[in-house]
């Protein structure tokens, strides 16, 4: 198990080593940079910017010294916590991001709690209950969740909140916290917006692990273990939950590696459409402005999460599935 586990961690240092260059050179692929992004959106509102000016701000940021130089400096930074100064704010990386970040974690940690709050009940129900009328309505509810993209859904609340309800739906606070410094009253008031947006994006997930949940118990029931169980004379309840359930978990512990990075980003149209403060819509505008230490360090914190995730997600296969941990000692 501990060489097992040092084995993963020596990788995933190596994979977050390679997922730094790839990141820089995807930041860099688009022809141009900011201070050319930075010109044309002044040249659109009808201001000019010098020869002189444009040469000042590519010394100033940097850009003008060679990719590899630029990347060095940038990981050396990175290294010590410092992600550099964000050329679109003119603050540093870690300010813009600031609050965003433990926004955006919050909505998704809340989304992926009722995910699998909703999703791992209903799963069971539908297998046990196969065929059922609560079976059908799962299944169909299931399908609904699935076609009916996040941002829509979104939409449609939007318009019902303010056109039935007269609720102004969106954002994560309300007009009178927005801008307040934080405390116990706008805290409050972030808990009352949160259940919207985390439901908005449960949907998808929560449709998904049920059908995943529903299939792979199905195949743990028909197996022989299964009928043995039922044949010694266990009850219904316990022949279900100590390992047909055990089994069929699987796929949540795998779901891991990819809702970690969502933890970090959460959905951007989704965001962009209930105007929430969180880090997907300024990962948007950072690639719009091509700011390559904000997009880059947003990046890169993705793919460090994807990493750990995966980390996470291997070593509870592990300890949910003993033919993997026999699988490994061999």
């Amino acid at each position: 198990m501990l060489n097992y586990l040092a084995r993963r961690l020596v990788l995933a240092l190596i994979t977050c080593a390679a997922i730094s260059v790839l990141t820089f050179v995807i930041i860099r692929l688009p022809p141009g940079d900011f201070v050319d992004a930075y010109i044309a959106n002044l040249a659109s509102n009808g201001s000019m910017v010098s020869a002189e000016q444009a040469v000042a701000m590519r010394h100033e940021y940097g850009l003008d010294r060679p990719v590899v130089v630029q990347y060095a400096l940038w990981m050396g930074r990175v290294v010590r916590g410092d992600f550099g100064v964000s050329m679109m704010w003119r603050r540093p990386v870690t300010e813009v991001i600031g609050d965003r970040l433990w926004l955006t974690m919050a909505i998704s940690v809340s989304a992926l709690f009722l995910t699998w709050t909703i999703a791992l009940p209903i799963g069971i129900y539908s297998a046990v209950r196969q065929y059922s009328i609560g079976d059908y309505i799962a299944t169909l509810l299931g399908f609904m969740g699935l076609a009916i993209p996040n941002f829509l859904l979104a939409l449609i609340l939007m318009y019902a909140g303010f056109r039935y309800l007269g609720l102004s739906v969106g954002g994560l606070f309300s007009s009178d916290y927005a801008q307040e410094a934080w405390s116990l009253a706008k805290f409050w008031d972030l808990m009352k917006h949160i259940p919207l947006p985390a439901c908005v994006l449960a949907l998808a997930g929560t449709a998904q692990l049920i059908r995943i949940m529903r299939a792979n118990l199905l195949d743990e029931l028909r197996k022989p273990y299964v009928v043995s169980a039922r044949a010694k004379g266990l009850s219904e309840l316990h022949v279900v939950l100590k390992y047909p359930v055990r089994a069929a978990l699987n796929p949540f512990a795998s779901s891991i590696a990819y809702l970690f990075p969502y933890l970090v980003s959460g959905s951007i149209i989704v965001s962009l459409v209930l105007g929430l403060p969180t880090v997907g819509p300024l990962l948007l505008q950072a690639l719009v402005a091509q700011d390559m230490f904000l997009a880059g360090t947003i990046v890169l914190l993705l793919g460090i999460m994807t990493v750990i995730g995966t980390l996470i997600s291997d070593l509870l296969l592990m300890w949910i599935e003993p033919r993997i941990r026999l699988r490994g000692r061999a």
